[in-house]
């Protein structure tokens, strides 16, 4: 079923992770502490998320709808402390799969395999497709075409699936470049926004605390009102944290880098994310017109500090989506890779290679280009918007099941000494982790716009139900068995 280790070798400063896991080191250690804090950050990557759905917040909540990213922060930083501390344990990739399946039993571990795979897939195209159409195309001058659009995402899929196989340091060198960018990008916008209001007196304090738009929208603080949509931002924004646990194989010490990576992520995109909201909604000097408009980020950046700022914003924004778009698509990629080596993916055989030459598994990687082609040509946009949504609601789901997985199984897990450890603080920060968790998949699929969403993920899940029943009828040999030490991960 998988290739076992001749020796534990200690995996290239990985102490013998993998071959305890019983497979051999194929994928190359190369990514230090940056590196690894970079692929999470990337995924996050707080000014996409912000640039992305700013808008939304304005229509829905109006400006004062940004303080529910400090709700979303502090929830998602809880559930970032549960998921490190099952990354500090098993430091292989794969990440929840291979959580699930050896802590719980393989069964269960393919259904997170599969779930992960799906939103990180959909993923993917979600980030290439907003690229395309939310920063390059403004940045070039390209009038709104959802053709056009979908050409770009086909090209920059194209582009990123090359660079993926070429290495992974390659990918981790761009990555951190696009993450230096953002972060120096955030930081200049706060303090020049900040300058330019206290310099012209064009914003006001005041839209802290308006509602804006929504002023007399009904039902505004009901379920799925305007206030419950605006939460949406952070629950879409700060997620993917755990990525960098996907490339626990190739993280130099995984069992210190990568959960510090993952919580680490989620602090430092929370509180600048925050400094960018207050700094944008201070300077609006016009809620009307400024909601309404295709990009309010750009807008402000333009009225307060010229067209130039905003061309340079679109820039950086579109080297950011990138970098997020490659960082998941590599992520994914690992998920394939892990769950085709203990047999448990359809074309498992082609698709636990690895190349001896870049050591990346190509096919899987081939695998998810040749996916977003399928999807950008074959649905229509109204349903391929619908599929990206309903990407938002998969990591609650995944988040709120690893959680219980862990309550389930902590008092059993190794205690590594040296590696990440919330102590006495475990179970109090686990259940409320769970709390927010639920509370936030409520978020998710109340309102009544969600629906459609709703019925493709549990389409996603009857598709994977289907392909595990053809598992049981004819491997099912390959739900039985773990490979390596049945207690490795457990004291």
């Amino acid at each position: 079923m998988t290739e076992v280790a001749d020796a534990p070798t200690g995996g290239q400063n990985g102490d013998g992770s993998v071959e305890l896991g019983g497979y051999r080191q194929e994928l190359k250690r190369t990514l230090g502490p940056f590196q690894v804090f970079a692929i999470s950050f990337a995924f996050i990557s707080v000014a996409v998320g912000i640039f992305s759905t700013y808008d939304d917040v304005l229509q829905n909540a109006g400006p004062v709808g940004i303080w529910l990213w400090v709700v979303a922060t502090v929830g998602q930083i809880l559930v970032a402390l549960v998921v490190a501390q099952l990354a500090a344990r098993i430091p292989l990739s794969g990440s929840s799969y291979q959580w699930a399946s050896r802590l719980a039993n393989p069964k269960v571990g393919w259904g997170f395999g599969w779930l992960t795979f799906c939103y990180l897939a959909i993923a993917v195209l979600a980030v290439d497709n907003a690229l395309a159409s939310q920063a390059f195309m403004p940045l070039v001058g390209l009038a709104p075409d959802e053709d056009t659009a979908r050409l770009i995402t086909l090209i920059v899929l194209f582009l990123q699936a090359v660079l993926a196989v070429a290495s992974t340091r390659l990918v981790s060198l761009i990555n951190s470049a696009a993450v230096g960018v953002e972060l120096v990008l955030v930081v200049v916008l706060v303090l020049a926004l900040t300058i330019a209001v206290v310099v012209t007196g064009d914003g006001a304090a005041g839209n802290l605390t308006s509602r804006g738009v929504a002023a007399h929208a009904p039902h505004y603080f009901g379920v799925g009102g305007g206030l419950m949509l605006a939460m949406i931002m952070g629950l879409a924004t700060l997620v993917g944290f755990d990525s960098a646990a996907n490339l626990a194989e190739e993280a130099k010490d995984p069992h210190r880098s990568v959960p510090r990576a993952i919580v680490g992520s989620v602090v430092a995109a929370g509180v600048l994310g925050m400094l960018f909201l207050l700094a944008l909604t201070v300077a609006i000097d016009d809620i009307p017109r400024i909601s309404a408009s295709g990009s309010p980020v750009a807008a402000i950046m333009r009225d307060h500090l010229g067209p130039a700022v905003e061309r340079t914003l679109l820039v950086a924004i579109s080297f950011a989506f990138f970098g997020a778009g490659m960082v998941v698509m590599v992520a994914c990629s690992r998920m394939i890779f892990a769950m085709s080596r203990d047999a448990r993916f359809p074309a498992h055989r082609l698709m636990r290679r690895v190349s001896p030459r870049t050591r990346t598994p190509v096919p899987a990687t081939v695998l998810i280009f040749a996916l977003g082609v399928v999807l950008m040509v074959a649905l229509p946009g109204a349903a391929l918007l619908e599929l990206i949504t309903a990407s938002t609601i998969l990591p609650a789901l995944i988040y709120g099941s690893t959680i219980v997985l862990y309550l389930a199984v902590r008092r059993g897990l190794d205690r590594r000494k040296g590696a990440f450890d919330l102590g006495r603080f475990e179970l109090p920060v686990a259940i409320c982790a769970l709390v927010w968790t639920l509370f936030a998949l409520f978020v998710l699929v109340a309102p009544r716009e969600a629906l459609v969403s709703v019925v493709i993920v549990v389409g996603l899940l009857l598709a994977g139900g289907l392909f595990f029943l053809l598992m049981l009828r004819f491997d099912r040999a390959a739900l039985e068995s773990e490979p390596g030490e049945a207690a490795a991960f457990k004291h």
